[in-house]
């Protein structure tokens, strides 16, 4: 029966688009049929007395709200998590705490997000503003029955945790498994040729090496360490717990079971649903004869107005929030990167925009084109001549991404933000092995000893590469002196701490590249400070997503989802043989972002992730 609805639901979309374009309808036109339809009736949702805020911590956090052509793919796709913005998110906590008729959260930890796309740094501001909630004397309740160390570190702040008894939860520590495709590429005959500067620049060593490097291998355990060592610091104080007991825990056991968690003071009771629902109805005074307890989930709450609350803010004094999330890339660039030239407007636009008082740019990037990074960085530093820019780090702010932040008024990063990797490198692929093995020659005429130095047919020369060098030189040199202009920190030390190393945020507060220890809000309430505008301002967001596109794609995306469930479609969790292939994919789509003009790379090593 299942598959009956599947195929029906796919046929009958596929018929519907099939006389979409059979009949030449306008998008436009589809889109305000759509938006008719879905808005005829109020969306704003209701919110009844003692209730409790639904918050599926499978979803997707995301700095960046996405575009029109990312929504359109996945209400077509219907294949991905539910997703928020970490500033939506933040704020609907913000207007929970503070509305009477919500009485608590209630974290939903039944599935787990795989992929892991939310990044400590995003979550410990997710972490404060729980925290926040929890001491206003409302009540935080979780459960689950497979909890990930990512779902433990908000669960942590519950007033009660539930683990399922057949449940399992993980205190395993953290590690980084970077993929090598060296092998690979000698295999199908790629040939492989690179120019970089700093020892620690580990971005190309997965097409030249079969393992990390020393230099790579200091770095990322010392990020690790970093970073593990502000998860036990945050659960332990969480749970009375010291970080030493939680460091045994990850050492002998790694994997707990429901009964072993409890024995260890890590959950409060093991239980089933059922006993969560009946728990959450006594605290919403629900009727026992009720099927579920009084709640709303934390996106439908997101729609629910707050200006009552103080949470919305309305005045002439704008605080501009830049969403620069994701691969740094030249020209325009796509929904989920920044592209140097579109993001070069945006700054303009908003230096000269009157209104706008302050400018928190909020990076959330592993780097990229050096071109680009070089584009953007000059409008931040024009901006700043008029009106203050504030940096505020997410997950990832490093390499190129730290490239951009370097000439800022003041940088904010979380103590588990990836920043640094101030190095820069050059990979340059030739096909000729691979071509020769099947057949194909070239042959070449030229006026000129370097006129054919950027083909693929062939390795570069010692003469080639030393042109290419010199050019990367210039490049790091040109990062160097952006960083001790910016950071006013000596030559040295910047020469000492460059070297394409990656830092964690609370150790680039140590050696200077970072200002303070805070998240997005703490970055803006600086800028409102240093604007002088007391409380007197309103934020506006870019890269702006029209009031169409988010009436119609956000609310037709909620229909859709719907439908699909009806449908039975759902998305299992990938097993991890078919998350091996996920990263190699992903190692495909980052070579196809490389689109420097000059081939030159700002931006950390490929593949690197916390597993």
């Amino acid at each position: 029966m299942r598959n009956f609805f599947k195929q029906t639901f796919a046929s009958l979309l596929g018929t519907v688009l099939g006389l979409m374009i059979f009949f030449g309808i306008s998008t436009t036109g589809i889109l305000l049929l759509l938006v008719a339809v879905t808005s005829s009736r109020d969306t704003t949702p209701e919110v009844k007395d003692k209730s409790v805020v639904v918050f599926d911590l499978s979803m997707n956090i995301t700095d960046s709200a996405p575009g029109s052509s990312e929504l359109l793919q996945r209400a077509l796709s219907g294949g991905e998590a539910p997703r928020m913005t970490l500033r939506r998110v933040l704020d609907t906590l913000e207007k929970a705490r503070l509305d009477p008729r919500i009485v608590g959260i209630y974290l939903d930890a039944r599935e787990t997000n795989i992929s892991g796309n939310t990044g400590f740094a995003s979550l410990a501001e997710i972490h404060r503003a729980l925290e926040k909630f929890r001491e206003s004397g409302k009540k935080v309740v979780a459960y689950g029955v497979g909890l990930s160390q990512r779902d433990y570190y908000l669960s942590s702040v519950a007033n009660t945790i539930i683990l399922n008894p057949i449940g399992l939860m993980e205190v395993k520590g953290l590690s980084s498994q970077p993929m090598f495709l060296t092998g690979a590429l000698e295999k199908f005959g790629v040939g492989v040729q690179v120019v970089r500067v700093g020892k620690f620049k580990g971005g190309i060593e997965p097409f030249i090496l079969n393992e990390l490097s020393p230099e790579n291998r200091q770095q990322t355990q010392k990020l690790l360490d970093d970073v593990w060592g502000d998860w036990r610091r945050t659960v332990g104080s969480n749970r009375k717990i010291t970080p030493e007991k939680l460091q045994a825990i990850a050492d002998t056991q790694a994997i707990l079971t429901a009964s072993e968690a409890k024995a260890s003071g890590l959950i409060d009771r093991i239980g089933y649903m059922d006993e969560v629902v009946t728990d959450l109805k006594k605290l919403t005074a629900s009727d026992e004869t009720d099927r579920s307890f009084r709640q709303i989930d934390l996106r439908n709450y997101a729609q629910v107005p707050g200006k009552t609350l103080g949470v919305e803010r309305t005045s002439q004094n704008k605080i501009a929030v830049v969403y620069a999330e994701g691969e740094i890339v030249d020209g325009t660039g796509e929904d989920g990167q920044v592209g140097g030239d579109r993001f070069a407007r945006v700054l303009n636009q908003i230096r000269h925009d009157h209104d706008v008082k302050a400018v928190v740019l909020r990076i959330n990037s592993p780097g990229g084109s050096a071109t680009a990074s070089e584009v953007m960085q000059r409008e931040v530093q024009l901006t700043r001549e008029v009106k203050p820019v504030v940096v505020s780090m997410g997950d990832f702010a490093a390499s190129g991404g730290y490239w951009i932040a370097s000439d800022s008024s003041r940088i904010f990063a979380e103590p588990t933000t990836i920043t640094g990797s101030i190095g820069v490198f050059g990979l340059l692929l030739n096909g000729q092995a691979l071509a020769n093995d099947n057949g194909i020659t070239w042959d070449t005429v030229k006026t000129a000893r370097y006129a054919d130095n950027q083909t693929l047919t062939r390795p570069k020369s010692p003469p080639e590469l030393e042109i290419y060098q010199r050019s990367v030189d210039r490049i790091y040199s040109l990062f160097l002196d952006k960083v001790v202009q910016g950071r006013k920190l000596p030559a040295q030390k910047v020469a000492e701490i460059a070297q394409g190393r990656v830092w964690s945020g609370i150790t680039a507060k140590e050696i200077g590249l970072v200002d303070e220890i805070g998240g997005l809000n703490a970055a803006i309430a600086y800028a409102a400070q240093e604007a002088k505008l007391d409380n007197d301002w309103q934020l506006q967001e870019y890269p702006r997503v029209s009031t169409l596109e988010e009436r119609f794609f956000g609310r037709a995306i909620q229909e859709i989802a719907a439908i699909l469930e009806i449908a039975g479609v759902s998305v299992q969790p990938s097993n991890p043989l078919i998350a091996e292939f996920q990263k190699l994919q992903q190692e495909m789509l980052i070579l196809q972002k490389m689109n420097d003009p000059h081939g030159i790379y700002t931006r950390l090593p490929f593949n690197f992730r916390l597993e």
